[in-house]
């Protein structure tokens, strides 16, 4: 850090003050109007060089001022030395350096010939108000990352059917460099915008500390000016990555100014050139995009020096946070309330929880190959994803009595069922048939199969035999037809009675003319 520097009209008045009157530094710094730290270097340097008061007569102002500032400018003139502005501009996106630092620099280097602070400060806000309104603002180095989608969409050919999807652009662009990153994406849903993210971290090679993004559905659940609710897979993402996410209120484009710059310099530089090629997969257009994002980094900027590569080498690149171990990978986080039956429903697959949760809401993180649900920030359970319809059930889940009930199986069943009797088979294997999942008959056939406890086999699959033809599918039927003694009775035969079709007490169709 440069040192401060007094202007040469006030360095003998110091001087004189210490050496003569003997007066205390806080005591010089408030008739002077200068620094305190500017006094005693001051005063530092002249003990060093053993300067007494009085000074000797040759001993003139721009001699003095070199002794104690060897270096700096000792020039007196009546013109003041204006800073250059863009250079300034430049040097505050740096982290750490203030208009007060290089206020004390640019001093320094002209002592005589410079503004005060207040007229520093003054005349660099009019110097910005006449530049462009995307110079205006100052954004510090790898501090913000400015985040959209553009307008426009490109055609996608599949090269199959003829069928035409269009791809979404994504654009990020970093606030103190202007360094751009471009991709396209089949969609602005989340998982395409999260994981836009994630290959945007890779393309800079570090993380910012604050992502600035519209206000878009998939990132953020409901807009609000002041305390926007964000989504949870998005929370999960920037907790990866240890970045702020601060998204622009909504109507006040200045908030997003870099991005909607950034959206039109690559609507007029990559999408623009583009318009007339065909393309049939979407690998094609994220190459070519690529290879016009160079060259889109490489160009010159208008108002300042260099490009955007050149800035993000010297101001960005230096300041960006490094990449995690491993890239965050996509989950999907949905909040659900856990049915009757201890399971919750997922992509029509049914993953259990523990039965105490019955009726609870619970948070459930699905990746691409684990499902995980919490309760109240603490994970309950975990199964393997399945991709398709389906129950996956941990017996540590069930209450008791279901635990003995999934220790069957439909062959376990009918084996008990066969050894009643063949009817009792018979009705056992309807019943595992009809429904969807086997295990959801288990219940009834057990009930069944237990009343061998209660009845001989015999009549036990008598009672199914009489229920089978008359196509009795209820336990309570069954029970009903033992408790009443029916399977008892001797079976009826099937009466074929056959009515005379002549008699003289019977009148035909002449009858009734």
């Amino acid at each position: 850090m440069a040192a401060k520097r007094i202007p040469m009209r006030k360095i003998r008045e110091v001087l004189r003050l210490r050496l003569e009157a003997g007066l205390s530094i806080r005591q010089i710094s408030a008739s002077t109007k200068t620094s305190v730290g500017a006094i005693q270097k001051l005063l530092t340097r002249a003990q060093a060089l053993e300067i007494t008061w009085p000074l000797p007569e040759d001993l003139d102002d721009g001699r003095l001022a070199a002794m104690l500032y060897p270096g700096a400018d000792p020039t007196s003139s009546s013109r003041y030395q204006v800073p250059d502005w863009l250079t300034v501009h430049q040097s505050l996106k740096h982290k750490g350096v203030t208009k007060q630092l290089l206020w004390e620099e640019y001093t320094a280097q002209y002592p005589n010939r410079c503004y005060s602070y207040s007229q520093y400060c003054d005349r660099f806000r009019h110097w910005q108000k006449q530049q462009r309104r995307s110079m205006r603002q100052i954004h510090k180095a790898g501090e913000k990352c400015f985040i959209d989608y553009c307008g426009p969409t490109v055609p996608i050919i599949n090269p199959q059917t003829g069928e035409i999807r269009t791809a979404q652009v994504f654009v990020a662009v970093l606030g103190a460099s202007n360094y751009t990153y471009a991709e396209a994406t089949w969609s602005q849903g989340l998982q395409d915008w999260l994981m836009s993210h994630v290959r945007t971290f890779e393309f800079f090679a570090g993380v910012p500390e604050m992502i600035i993004p519209d206000n878009l559905r998939s990132g953020v659940n409901k807009a609000c000016r002041y305390d926007p609710d964000l989504n949870p897979s998005y929370q999960q993402l920037a907790a990866h990555y240890q970045v702020a996410v601060l998204p622009a209120r909504p109507y006040k484009p200045k908030d997003k100014s870099k991005a909607e710059v950034g959206v039109q310099v690559v609507e007029r530089w990559i999408l623009a050139r583009l318009r007339h090629h065909t393309f049939f997969t979407l690998a094609d257009l994220n190459q070519c995009i690529r290879s016009l994002l160079d060259d889109l980094n490489s160009r010159p900027f208008r108002a300042l020096p260099g490009n955007r590569k050149e800035a993000f080498k010297t101001l960005d690149q230096p300041a960006l946070k490094a990449l995690p171990k491993h890239p965050y990978e996509y989950v999907e986080i949905r909040r659900c309330r856990v049915n009757i039956d201890y399971h919750i429903e997922f992509s029509q697959h049914h993953y259990s929880v523990p039965h105490q949760y019955v009726g609870e809401q619970v948070d459930l993180h699905a990746s691409e190959r684990l499902v995980q649900i919490y309760f109240r920030q603490r994970q309950i359970a975990s199964h393997p994803r399945s991709h398709q319809y389906g129950i996956t059930t941990e017996s540590g889940h069930m209450p008791t009595r279901h635990q003995k009930q999934q220790q069957w199986s439909p062959g376990r069943l009918k084996n008990w069922a066969r050894d009643i009797g063949p009817d009792t088979l018979i009705w056992v294997s309807d019943r595992l048939d009809e429904r969807e999942h086997p295990e959801q008959a288990y219940r009834v056939c057990l009930g069944l199969l237990n009343l061998s406890k209660e009845y001989p086999s015999e009549r036990l699959n008598a009672g199914c035999r009489i229920a089978n033809r008359e196509g009795l599918d209820r336990l309570k039927h069954i029970k009903a037809i033992l408790r009443s003694n029916r399977d008892k009775l001797p079976e009826q035969l099937p009466l074929h009675t056959e009515l005379p079709q002549h008699h003289e007490n019977i009148r035909g169709p002449k009858s009734f003319h």
